[in-house]
């Protein structure tokens, strides 16, 4: 089973990964594109999301080792950062972040790396757009930049749309890029304020 689905908020995409296990199902595969693949299973498996900065060759060995030793098995993941998706057979220890200072260092990266995004993204898309980003959200036709296209007729037409769509498929999507790695940050940051608050009261 293959499902499509983006998020910008890692903890409902979480939970929405875990309700797909609960219906007796396990993980197999999570791509770049959003498309999550599944297998029925007869055991009960969990899922977790962590969230790493880069880490040398040996570092990530570590890091997964530590992981695996408890059970863990990284469905999704690189030693260059992100998150990371890890899933085992529920057995009733199935936290990773179980304490509040784990939370915190959980949100802070997360909180770090979304910020980063978003101003790379937004610098971006205000290059191509030349200061009009905003049309980019909702009219797909100003992602396209070949002159005339829209006026061309027949094969010539088809020809140069074709051609192009990729690149303007690219262009459309980074927009909303920075909007989501916006929500993300602000999202992250209010969490991590909440989760130093309550370590420090």
């Amino acid at each position: 089973m293959k499902k499509f689905k983006w998020f910008a908020n890692v903890l409902k995409e979480k939970q929405w990964i875990n309700h797909i296990l609960d219906k007796g199902y396990m993980c197999t595969e999570i791509n770049f594109l959003g498309v999550y693949s599944f297998v029925p299973t007869s055991n009960s498996y969990v899922i977790q999301l962590d969230f790493q900065d880069y880490m040398s060759k040996d570092k990530f060995e570590e890091y997964k080792a530590m992981y695996e030793d408890f059970g863990w098995e990284l469905i999704k993941g690189s030693r260059f950062g992100g998150i990371q998706y890890w899933q085992k057979a529920a057995d009733g220890k199935d936290e990773i972040f179980s304490d509040i200072p784990s939370q915190i260092t959980y949100y802070k990266r997360l909180k770090n790396y979304s910020s980063t995004f978003a101003i790379l993204s937004f610098l971006y898309v205000v290059t191509i757009y030349d200061g009009e980003w905003l049309s980019g959200l909702f009219n797909i036709k100003a992602s396209y930049l070949t002159q005339g296209l829209w006026e061309m007729e027949g094969s010539l037409f088809w020809k140069a749309f074709i051609f192009e769509t990729p690149f303007a498929m690219l262009r459309f999507l980074l927009p909303w890029f920075f909007v989501i790695s916006a929500v993300m940050f602000i999202y992250s940051y209010l969490q991590y304020e909440k989760k130093r608050k309550e370590f420090q009261s």
